[in-house]
């Protein structure tokens, strides 16, 4: 006999299994057995076992199930902090994720989690490095535009539930009192202006005292 089974996960994890028979979580089908492929009357055990469990499992949400806590942001050598950030500042963040595996928490060992840091579109995306206690770090530099931005954390496999993170967080250009004396990308602007000056000066100079030469073929009546 065959038999199917259909799994679904909802928008709001809830999630969905089908048997096609009641038979599937019988032991009956718990403990068949199959003939090896290619053998001459090897058998083995089918595995039927393990495939019911892992299915119902999933469905209960003892397998593939994931949470976040203690998300953390903060400029590099700072504490955390609310405090907005400055364009070009360096910051770390940090997220610690967790998987529910055989019914307990364990921290989750997903290479492929990314970071994007989003005004109206994503500024900056990055992997999260994960280490052994279950915390994803990265560490970027604000982009060169203020205003306000999430850090946003958008995990969405199969298999697992859907994990969303997001972070309000507001960046502001630089004070008046912390720009460079002297921008190096303004010395354009700074030659434009000494030279309109040095201008001014040679036309002041010209109008005070120049003065044209009497004429010398003087009409008398």
């Amino acid at each position: 006999k065959q038999w199917y089974q259909r799994r679904v996960r909802a928008r709001n994890n809830a999630r969905i299994v089908v048997f096609g028979s009641h038979d599937m979580l019988s032991d009956k089908f718990y403990n068949a057995d199959a003939k090896a492929q290619g053998s001459a009357g090897d058998v083995q055990a089918a595995g039927n076992m393990e495939f019911a469990s892992n299915v119902v499992d999933w469905a209960l949400r003892r397998n593939g199930d994931l949470r976040y806590s203690n998300v953390k942001h903060n400029k590099v050598g700072e504490a955390p902090s609310d405090a907005a950030y400055r364009i070009t500042d360096e910051v770390e963040y940090s997220i610690v994720i967790e998987e529910m595996r055989n019914g307990n928490w364990e921290a989750f060992k997903g290479s492929d989690v990314q970071l994007e840091f989003v005004r109206i579109a994503p500024f900056v995306r990055a992997f999260l490095v994960p280490d052994a206690d279950g915390a994803f770090k990265v560490g970027f530099k604000v982009p060169d535009v203020y205003g306000v931005y999430q850090f946003k954390v958008d995990y969405n496999r199969v298999g697992f539930t859907h994990l969303y993170s997001s972070t309000q967080v507001s960046v502001r250009p630089f004070h008046h009192t912390e720009y460079e004396r002297f921008i190096p990308s303004a010395y354009p602007y700074y030659a434009s202006a000494f030279s309109m000056l040095g201008g001014l000066f040679i036309f002041s100079f010209v109008f005070l005292y120049h003065r044209d030469p009497p004429p010398t073929n003087a009409c008398k009546s």
